[in-house]
């Protein structure tokens, strides 16, 4: 049997009474769009996080869409972000007709380089938009400087770090508003696409509620900027309550699943993921770099074990966004490390006995560079 880098069927079997009788209480309930499962939802959401606020949405990338386009960042505006995330983030800049503009990351965390980011400020820049990616934070400190000395929005892009922690404080709670996505693979994944926005502002939180029902305060009647048909499922926020209750539980079997790559794999050229200090990382991805990345790809295969890279290519080197400027070269740390980092198989379902294949195949592929 193929080894995937991503299964949901074991924690569906682990959970798929509580999963079905979400299923059956939605449809009990008469109540299929905006009802109480999203209310509910929204409601355990935000108290998770100690926010006054959160707005359920249909996916991740309207999350960030329709956060930028409430906290009013729009054409002319510059958003400051990383190359090294999923296009989606960037994606949702433009959608909204702002600029993104990118730094550079750091080569242990792959994060956002923060020192960077004074440099690139102009008068059109709006907003920070950090990627708390593959699992752990990004040092927000320096950006709330800048935020508040420039007058500038902080938007987290919290797709990556559902439970994740800097210095105990809970990635997207810190800027004005904060975008996660519940897409299957996420740490709190759901059986189809989600996504949300949090934030303590309540000007922010009206106006997510009017942009994702087609800018309508009430029914037929739209008011002020027109908005999207951007709601959250009923049966799939019914699905992430229940889930809810068990996101520390998966943050910590990913842990574990990481604690045994690491005394597994600790001893080989392989570049292991690098925790920042104050982090508590949750692992949605398990990225490793090597310069020989391709090599060992490919080599697995034989041994029926299926990879993913994170990402291949950094999005200003894609030719959607060659408009923006940034030629080759120009952020040199993203484009190097594009060539080597990869992932391992990682979700906290993943049998020990299956992750030690996994641990064997890769030690023999290194032994055989």
């Amino acid at each position: 049997m193929t080894t995937l880098v991503w299964d949901y069927r074991q924690e569906y079997e682990n959970e798929r009474a509580d999963i079905l009788d979400a299923v059956e209480t939605v449809f009990e309930s008469g109540q299929l769009v905006l009802g109480d499962s999203v209310r509910g939802f929204e409601r355990e959401f935000a108290a998770y996080h100690g926010a006054a606020h959160c707005v359920g949405v249909d996916n991740g990338t309207n999350a960030i869409k329709l956060a930028l386009q409430a906290l009013g960042v729009g054409p002319g505006d510059e958003v400051v972000t990383v190359s090294n995330t999923a296009a989606p983030t960037v994606v949702a800049i433009d959608s909204v007709g702002a600029t993104p503009v990118f730094v550079d990351i750091d080569r242990d965390s792959y994060l956002m380089d923060t020192a960077q980011v004074a440099s690139v400020l102009t008068p059109r820049t709006r907003c920070l938009l950090p990627v708390h990616l593959y699992g752990q934070c990004v040092d927000l400190a320096p950006l709330e400087r800048l935020a508040a000395e420039h007058d500038l929005l902080l938007v987290e892009d919290c797709a990556q770090a559902h439970a994740a922690r800097r210095d105990g404080r809970l990635a997207g709670t810190t800027g004005d508003a904060a975008a996660f996505s519940f897409y299957p693979t996420k740490v709190l994944g759901a059986y189809g696409d989600g996504g949300a926005v949090v934030t303590s502002r309540d000007d922010t939180d009206r106006a997510l509620r009017r942009l994702r029902y087609y800018g309508m305060e009430e029914r037929y009647y739209v008011v002020g900027t027109p908005g999207h048909n951007s709601r959250l499922d009923e049966v799939q926020a019914e699905i992430l309550r229940r889930k809810l209750r068990r996101l520390d539980t998966y943050a910590e079997g990913r842990r574990a699943v990481a604690r045994r790559y690491e005394e597994g794999l600790g001893d080989t050229d392989l570049v292991l993921p690098h925790t920042v200090p104050g982090n508590e990382h949750v692992y949605y991805v398990y990225t490793v770099r090597h310069p020989r990345r391709d090599d060992i790809i490919k080599a697995l295969k034989a041994y029926d074990i299926e990879l993913n890279i994170s990402y291949p290519w950094p999005v200003h080197t894609m030719s959607g966004f060659a408009h923006l400027g940034f030629p080759a070269g120009s952020l040199p740390v993203t484009e190097e490390l594009a060539g080597q980092i990869f992932s391992l198989p990682m979700y906290p379902a993943l049998a020990p006995d299956v992750q030690d294949k996994v641990i064997g195949a890769v030690r023999d592929v290194l032994d055989g560079l």
